[in-house]
């Protein structure tokens, strides 16, 4: 979504959303529509400015994307360890 790059899907994250906001699902298996982002905040940036998240869930307006934020930048510094 990000980046639009393609990618294996088990390259990507699942994204879905919970109660007006985006959360990563680790696993593939929460319930809803789902929504693939590399795992980079370069990625994860470029979903949030072209309002991607939005328009993929089919949501009324901006979704809160903190919870998916600090789970990229700790997955990014843990690969980077």
């Amino acid at each position: 979504m990000g980046c639009r790059e393609r990618a294996a899907k088990d390259d990507l994250l699942r994204i879905v959303t919970a109660e007006g906001a985006c959360v990563p699902d680790r696993r593939g298996t929460l319930p809803g529509r789902g929504a693939y982002v590399h795992p980079t905040r370069v990625c994860l940036d470029l979903a949030v400015r072209r309002r991607a998240f939005p328009r993929a869930f089919r949501g009324p307006g901006p979704l809160d994307t903190t919870a998916l934020r600090r789970y990229v930048e700790h997955a990014e510094q843990a690969a980077a360890q």
